[in-house]
């Protein structure tokens, strides 16, 4: 080999090892540097800080300023709770191994449900059924009543079809999703293919694509596809309060494009970016939205979904063990 090319060769050596040396950013296990790392993971991985209108970098130097090296774990994590507060977001958590922050989304807005009612009367009672989370039974009209309080719990489609097959002589269908928070999307998903018998178009995702505050993909089409088993074909209210959060506000979404459904009650409690997670230095976890799911218009659903006849419980009718916004959706169906 001659002498040049041996030089640039050895130059060539030199330089590479040089560039597998260098890594990443790093943070130092300090309140600073946790502070640091956590910013920088919203900042470059949170999808609604400009459709949430946050001036991340305002909060960073405000949040900043309440650091000093000798604070305590509590004193650390209280500051970082009261940073992510500022998203405004049910989806957003920091973990660590005494605590986890979290934001409660349904706080200002009437309950609207009532549970001891709802098992303790006439519209569940005694004799209502239970599978996979589902509990059921047919009202004195002729009109199913299903009440599901978790996306979480695990359904199988040979769970769905007893259901189904239960209410098949029913005239009309309420699913009460009140107070359920979420879980599994595949389960909103599974259970919304049971009321449609074509594919239809119900929204659309969104991923990150880079560190920017802009930097998304293109919009991916969501659409839901009819089940092969049973499916129901008569008429449905789906009941939403403010504590129908995430996978129960995507079921939502996928169930108000058909036209056989009327949603009541109140607006959901919205929840629409898919979770993910980081790590801090001090191995403490965050989870934040990062992949923001909009309606079939296009329109943003984080902060929830306006029901089609919207109606609160009333305190006259609870006194009297009755259900405001059931006995709405009983009238609508009738």
């Amino acid at each position: 080999m001659k002498k040049g090319v041996m030089r640039i060769w050895i130059l060539f050596c030199c330089l590479a090892g040089l560039t597998a040396c260098i890594r990443e950013e790093e943070y130092v296990n300090d309140p600073e540097g946790n502070f640091d790392q956590l910013w920088k993971i919203i900042d470059e991985k949170y999808c609604f800080l400009d459709y949430k209108d946050i001036d991340w970098d305002a909060i960073g130097t405000e949040y900043r300023s309440r650091l000093y090296p000798e604070m305590s774990n509590q004193e650390l994590f209280g500051v970082l709770n009261d940073m992510l507060y500022e998203l405004k977001d049910g989806h957003v958590n920091l973990t660590s191994e005494e605590n986890q922050s979290h934001f409660d989304f349904w706080t200002d807005s009437p309950v609207n449900f009532n549970e001891s009612l709802i098992e303790n009367t006439h519209y569940l009672g005694r004799n209502y059924r239970q599978i996979a989370g589902l509990k059921y039974r047919i009202l004195s009209d002729n009109i199913g009543y299903i009440y599901y309080e978790t996306f979480a719990d695990g359904i199988g489609n040979s769970d769905l079809d007893v259901v189904f097959s239960y209410l098949a002589d029913c005239k009309a269908l309420i699913f009460d999703v009140r107070q359920n928070s979420g879980g599994n999307a595949t389960n909103s998903t599974q259970i919304a293919s049971r009321f449609t018998n074509e594919k239809i178009l119900t929204g659309y995702i969104q991923h990150k694509t880079g560190p920017g505050h802009h930097d998304f993909s293109r919009p991916y089409a969501i659409y839901l596809e009819p089940s092969k088993n049973i499916r129901w074909e008569k008429k449905v209210a789906v009941l939403t309060n403010r504590h129908s959060y995430s996978a129960t506000n995507d079921f939502v979404k996928h169930m108000k494009c058909l036209p056989n459904v009327v949603i009541v009650g109140d607006k959901t409690g919205g929840g629409s970016g898919m979770p993910f997670s980081s790590e801090l230095p001090n191995g403490w976890t965050v989870r934040f939205s990062a992949s923001p799911h909009f309606d079939r218009d296009m329109n943003q659903i984080e902060w929830g979904i306006n029901p089609d006849v919207k109606i609160d419980m009333k305190s006259e009718d609870e006194v009297k063990g009755i259900d405001t916004i059931i006995e709405k959706a009983r009238e609508l169906l009738k």
